[in-house]
């Protein structure tokens, strides 16, 4: 089969049958074979154990012992080479359990003839080398970044590359056998329904699947291929799955943005109209007040003016969504606009609604219209008090906040630079998911007839679109909702200047970073070794534990997410302090609740990064941790 002679080994303690088969395996035609022969059980184990033979003949009668256990033990001690095993007389039981045990092949003596046992030789290893390119390709496909796997037409899984294991949070060991539904559940059934009459049809199918993983929701580009056989099976399907909801995201926003930017040319355009409209009867109006003497047309003139005039108010607002209407631009500091919002809340609020504050000192300065900007703070406090009809908390934040390269990336109207961030929170009824990705639109609202225009929240984001800032929206169905709003702060020299002071490079310290996102690993640990630390990486807790097995004495401190796939980040923070007890670990999540960071705090680590997290509180939280006792 190659020119390398293969080395075969009989154990068998009848001389006769070796001398017999020595001269079979003289004749073979599928290449020259080099015998070594032993008769002792013992001996036998120790050349068996250095796994130096291509193939191996057991004789199943080895005096006290047989060539079954034989089997057992190579196949114990990692021997992969075809082993046959040889006995004096047919009998099936020791045939199936020697099939079962992993035997290559069963030969009855009394039957067997050279052509026999050449046969057998050559089909078992042609079937090694099959199964060693089987192996050596799902290798191939362990390396790939889309989760890949086979499925029968029942939904039974029999292969799961690594790449599934990630994106669906479930270890192959688990995997196979299962029926997907017991993994993961499709949203749209009867999509699924019509993918596989499409397979059926044409042999292959591609398209998005919405899917729920644990409570949490994906979106795939999912392309099938039908295999006519695998493993047995007469039909299975080929699954390749990348997932995209990171995608999909960012595909939302832009066509949001669009779908905005569309809206309010529109709404610009028919509030010139309407304008041209208003102006000439409110001028007739107030004309007419001065000169009609009957009471019945001065009661009604009144009627005519104010309605004209909240007319036109209305198309202020719709002016100032698209065009953010400019007006003159100052120095603004944050603090004392705040204390304005907070003594009209308290004096026009119901005393059911609790107002506190969140005010971080040495706010940077916002250049924009503060009338403008009062109107954002107010516009975003009264819908939160709508939101809570029975009372609440009411929370206004403000903090410098640094806005670099990844957390840019990952908001699509946001840009590198300095930010004021200004937050209104809410313990009311929350938001929808559908409505969300609404809130914004003007004319939009969910109030009832009479109560709301839908135009104050679109004012409000073209208020900030035009100081050049951006909105980020938080919410959870009876649990409240929380509106970041980011205005660029002033450039002012010296805050650059503190900032490298407060950061300083860090001394070739070692940090092993864990997350399952390749995105966020890679961009960690550019970030770490452009201020002087040494980054080492992991996928997951278990790829974690080892390297710290390897290298702990050298890692300084542990960077890990918290919500991870195979080892949660829990499990692996309590193994790396059985490790060692003195290990220093900082907790990633995007996930911020209460619970959770109660649960991370009980087991002990160090500090709690929120994702996303930029350069700055980075390697803040790293100095910090570092120099902790």
């Amino acid at each position: 089969m190659n020119d390398h002679p293969i080395k075969v080994l009989l154990v068998d303690d009848d001389e006769d049958d070796y001398i017999l088969i020595r001269d079979w395996l003289n004749e073979f035609q599928l290449g020259s074979c080099e015998l070594e022969w032993l008769d002792n059980y013992q001996i036998a184990k120790t050349a068996i154990a250095s796994l130096r033979h291509n193939i191996y003949l057991f004789d199943y009668r080895l005096g006290a012992e047989n060539g079954l256990e034989l089997l057992q033990f190579s196949i114990e001690c990692g021997c992969s080479s075809p082993i046959i095993l040889l006995t004096g007389r047919g009998d099936r039981d020791i045939d199936i359990e020697a099939m079962k045990a992993g035997a290559a092949d069963y030969l009855e003596k009394s039957q067997l003839n050279a052509p026999l046992l050449e046969r057998s030789i050559r089909y078992a290893l042609e079937r090694k080398q099959a199964e060693q390119k089987i192996r050596e390709q799902a290798e191939l496909l362990d390396v790939a970044t889309d989760a890949i796997f086979v499925r029968d037409l029942d939904n039974k899984i029999s292969y799961w590359n690594k790449a599934a294991e990630r994106l669906y949070e479930c270890p192959k060991i688990q995997a196979i056998g299962r029926n997907t539904a017991e993994i993961w559940q499709e949203k749209q059934v009867s999509a699924i329904k019509s993918a596989l009459d499409t397979l059926i049809q044409n042999g292959s199918w591609e398209g998005e699947l919405y899917q729920t993983i644990k409570g949490r929701e994906i979106i795939v580009e999912s392309r099938w291929t039908l295999l006519k056989e695998y493993e047995g099976k007469a039909q299975s399907i080929l699954v390749v799955n990348t997932d995209i909801t990171q995608k999909k995201l960012l595909e939302s926003q832009f066509l949001r943005a669009q779908r905005l930017e569309s809206i309010g040319t529109l709404s610009s355009g028919i509030a010139h109209d309407l304008n041209n409209v208003l102006a000439p009867i409110l001028m007739t109006a107030q004309l007419l007040e001065s000169q009609l003497q009957d009471e019945r047309s001065k009661r009604l003139l009144p009627i005519l003016i104010n309605n004209a005039k909240r007319g036109a108010n209305l198309v202020k607002q719709v002016l100032s969504f698209t065009r953010g209407m400019e007006g003159d631009r100052i120095l603004v500091q944050p603090e004392p606009l705040i204390n304005e919002i907070k003594q009209v809340i308290k004096e026009t609020f119901p005393k059911t609604i609790q107002v506190s504050e969140e005010i971080r000192q040495n706010l940077w300065m916002i250049k924009g219209d503060a009338t403008q900007l009062h109107q954002v703070m107010m516009n975003l406090c009264v819908n939160a008090r709508d939101a809570m009809p029975n009372g609440g908390r009411l929370t206004i934040g403000a903090q410098n906040f640094t806005v670099d390269e990844n957390y840019a990336q990952m908001h699509l109207d946001a840009k590198v630079g300095s930010y004021i961030m200004i937050s209104v929170a809410d313990t009311g009824i929350g938001i929808s998911p559908e409505v969300l990705d609404r809130v914004f639109e003007p004319f939009f609202t969910t109030k009832e007839l009479g109560k709301g225009t839908g135009l104050g929240l679109s004012t409000v984001l073209g208020i900030v679109k035009s100081h050049n800032g951006f909105i980020n929206v938080q919410s959870d169905i009876n649990r409240g909702s929380k509106f970041k709003v980011y205005l660029p702060a002033q450039e002012i020299k010296e805050i650059s200047e503190e900032v490298e002071r407060d950061f300083p490079s860090g001394e070739g310290e070692l940090i092993l970073v864990v997350d399952d996102e390749d995105s966020i690993r890679d961009i960690t640990k550019k970030s770490l070794e452009s201020y002087n630390y040494k980054a080492i990486t992991a996928s997951d807790g278990i790829e974690a534990i080892a390297l710290y097995a390897e290298h702990q004495n050298e890692i300084s401190v542990v960077l890990t997410d918290v919500v991870m796939p195979i080892m949660d980040g829990l499990t692996t923070i309590r193994t790396l302090q059985k490790i060692n007890p003195q290990v220093k670990i900082i907790a990633v999540s995007g996930l911020v609740s209460n619970d959770k960071i109660n649960a991370i705090a009980e087991v002990g680590i160090k500090a709690f990064l929120s994702k996303p997290y930029t350069a700055t509180q980075l390697l803040q939280t790293i100095g910090n941790v570092i120099n902790s006792n």
